[in-house]
């Protein structure tokens, strides 16, 4: 299970970008693959990694303090995406973004795993 993120680029202050969380494979069918929990970290060079926002299979989310009010989250569970809305951008939003998730996979064994992706480079100019 692979996860891919894309959408970042380069934004002014105040301007908006939608990131989005493709969920991949292979080997496997897809209907065998439960995708819960999906989370966005973003993590820049020397910086600590930060979870910014999750969302559960059923919708539930959960924002940290930086993005709550500015960022939104959602997902298709028919497509295996994800999405993060992020408006009124600051320059400290600056970094790497990455998903990642939680899925149970029952094939001939039942593989309970965590996906982690490439990032996508969101940058903010002031």
């Amino acid at each position: 299970v692979q996860l891919q993120a894309s959408g970042g680029g380069l934004v002014q202050l105040g301007g908006s970008l939608r990131l989005s969380c493709a969920v991949s494979g292979s080997g496997f069918s897809f209907n065998l693959l439960a995708v819960n929990t999906m989370y966005w970290y973003r993590q820049g060079s020397g910086n600590q990694r930060e979870l910014v926002a999750s969302i559960t299979r059923g919708g539930d989310t959960a924002f940290a303090d930086s993005a709550r009010g500015r960022f939104t989250i959602s997902r298709d569970n028919a497509k295996n995406m994800m999405y993060l809305q992020m408006n009124t951008l600051k320059p400290e939003d600056t970094d790497v973004y990455y998903c990642n998730a939680d899925y149970i996979l029952y094939n001939d064994d039942v593989i309970v795993g965590r996906a982690w992706g490439q990032g996508t480079l969101v940058t903010v100019s002031s």
